[in-house]
């Protein structure tokens, strides 16, 4: 509901009609049959055009679902590894890392503790150095290397400028 006694009209083509009376306004929108709709509130005077309203929502809402579309959602993905776990599994698990890092998810790489494993903090530190060393050409660290409770943690985020040297380098060798 338009409150104002004067606008500022606009035309369905967009061409500006003016600074009329709102009763003009409405009565120019019936003869074109479409609806006076206030485009911007807080103008002075308000500023309204003569548009079908119905299609002008359509519209709005198809352009908030394309654009909803084509943002990124970026996830948390999360590795565990073991104190003894294996050359071959870790380099497996890492190249997994790898692969979110490079789709643009961050990685949480987690090294849980069983038992009596957790005596073996030293090891465990130097597991999680070495993926940072392994990471550190395509990702930036963000939580180094937390112990909590049975569970020592880093966190790593895609680092754009890495990548795409990372990913220069890769296209060069092959």
């Amino acid at each position: 509901m338009i409150r104002v006694p004067k606008v500022r009209a606009v035309d369905s083509k967009g061409d500006a009609i003016g600074i009329i009376p709102v009763e003009e306004a409405r009565a120019l929108a019936r003869e074109a049959g479409m609806d006076l709709v206030e485009v911007a509130p807080k103008a002075k005077p308000p500023v309204c055009r003569i548009m079908d309203y119905g299609k002008y929502k359509y519209e709005q809402s198809k352009k908030k679902k394309s654009s909803n579309k084509k943002q990124t959602k970026v996830q948390n993905k999360e590795i565990k590894l073991h104190v003894k776990t294996e050359e071959h599994d870790y380099n497996f698990k890492l190249k997994h890392a790898r692969e979110f890092i490079l789709k643009g998810n961050r990685v949480k790489m987690t090294l849980v503790f069983r038992g009596r494993e957790i005596m073996y903090k030293d090891m465990a530190r130097e597991m999680m150095e070495r993926v940072d060393r392994d990471l550190s050409d395509i990702a930036t660290t963000e939580r180094k290397c937390v112990l909590e409770g049975r569970n020592m943690q880093s966190q790593y985020i895609p680092d754009k400028a890495k990548i795409k040297e990372y990913l220069k380098h890769t296209d060069e060798t092959e």
